[in-house]
């Protein structure tokens, strides 16, 4: 301010300035103090202010700033789309629009949107039964039929890795994680014959080391070919191809047979597991499994939930404890039954008419 009183006027060449270095005046070390403390639902919007900004956003720095501030398990949602005819997988996140504004209480809008996630050297395949979320990391089992590959996309940087490889190739697999170790059932050569038998392995994603031995499946005496999977009850469950549903106890170390009822998850996609309760997606109605009757009750409320459409599916995910859909977020409470409370329903992406919506997965950063 000029002793006059009045406010000196920017000029043309400081305004070209601030706007090709967004962050001059600021050092790195400020900035990453100020990002740790909002919310990671700004930072696929950040990123796109300069390349400072985004290296800045992926620094190792920054969630060290977090942990210390305690804004370390903030819970963000991860989607993989495929664009057809391109088999290449494409990877986005839940985001908050900076400039979100409320137009009317009528017509308001949640300020979500997918933002797309830049993952150089992905890899080219990615199947919903292969993907699996633990802790900040993705991990793609597999790849496709046959392969012995693992990769882990690291949501913190946004870098893909190399994990240690399957120890059997399978031809079919379906993975979900249990207390950290991932589980991954399918079929496998028998020796040097030309048929196939069950496999299941496990991968410890703390140790990161793959178990020496694969489980023993021979008394399940079911088929373990294009299976489905999910984790309830501390158990891994499994609907086999027959449609009988077989779960694994670790602490028994044996396999159980749980019966049909569960397995009508299997029809499509439309199911995940919170809180050690499976939920899934139908024609027009939503459903949650009590493990204690062994039977499906309808999700109570959903109130302001457009009805799903005949012939479509809906994948499901775990968003922090609510269930997150193609378009909305849904809270839920218990009070005997299980009640879901629309938070927010909108247009987050628009997609191509020919697309595959692969898998949504939450992750913990």
């Amino acid at each position: 301010m000029s002793s006059s009183g009045k406010k000196r006027k920017t000029t043309t060449k400081e305004k070209k300035l601030w706007q090709s270095n967004p962050n001059l005046s600021l050092p790195d070390d400020l900035l990453v103090s100020i990002f740790a403390r909002i919310s990671r639902l700004y930072y696929p919007t950040l990123s796109l202010v300069s390349k400072s900004f985004r290296s800045l956003l992926a620094s190792p720095d920054l969630y060290k700033a977090r942990s210390l501030l305690g804004r370390s398990n903030e819970t963000c949602l991860y989607v993989c789309f495929r664009f057809f005819p391109g088999p290449k997988p494409h990877w986005f996140t839940l985001c908050l629009k900076p400039d979100r504004t409320l137009t009317s209480r009528k017509n308001k809008s949640s300020g979500y949107v997918l933002a797309t996630v830049p993952t150089p050297h992905s890899p080219p395949h990615a199947k919903s039964s292969s993907l699996v979320a633990v802790g900040s990391d993705i991990y793609n089992i597999g790849g496709s039929d046959g392969t012995l590959t693992v990769s882990i996309l690291d949501c913190l940087s946004h870098t893909w890795r190399e994990a240690p490889s399957l120890r059997v190739k399978l031809v079919s697999l379906s993975a979900s994680v249990l207390d950290r170790k991932i589980y991954v059932a399918g079929r496998c050569k028998d020796g040097y014959s030309n048929s196939f038998k069950n496999s299941c392995q496990v991968f410890d994603t703390k140790t990161q080391v793959w178990d020496a031995e694969p489980i023993p499946c021979s008394e399940t005496k079911c088929n373990f070919y294009k299976c489905e999977s999910a984790c309830v009850d501390g158990k891994f469950h499994l609907v086999t191809t027959q449609g009988e549903v077989v779960a694994y106890d670790s602490q028994q170390g044996r396999w159980d047979h749980v019966g049909k009822e569960v397995s009508k998850f299997i029809v499509t996609d439309s199911y995940c597991e919170i809180d050690n309760v499976l939920y899934r997606a139908g024609p027009r109605e939503f459903k949650w499994y009590d493990t204690e009757v062994r039977g499906w009750k309808t999700l109570m409320g959903l109130v302001g939930l457009p009805r799903i459409p005949l012939l479509s599916s809906v994948i499901l995910a775990d968003y922090g404890g609510k269930i997150k859909i193609w378009c909305a977020v849904i809270a839920l409470e218990r009070h005997g039954n299980i009640w879901g409370n629309v938070e927010w329903f909108d247009h987050v992406l628009t997609v191509p008419l020919t697309y595959n919506f692969v898998k949504g997965l939450a992750v913990t950063l």
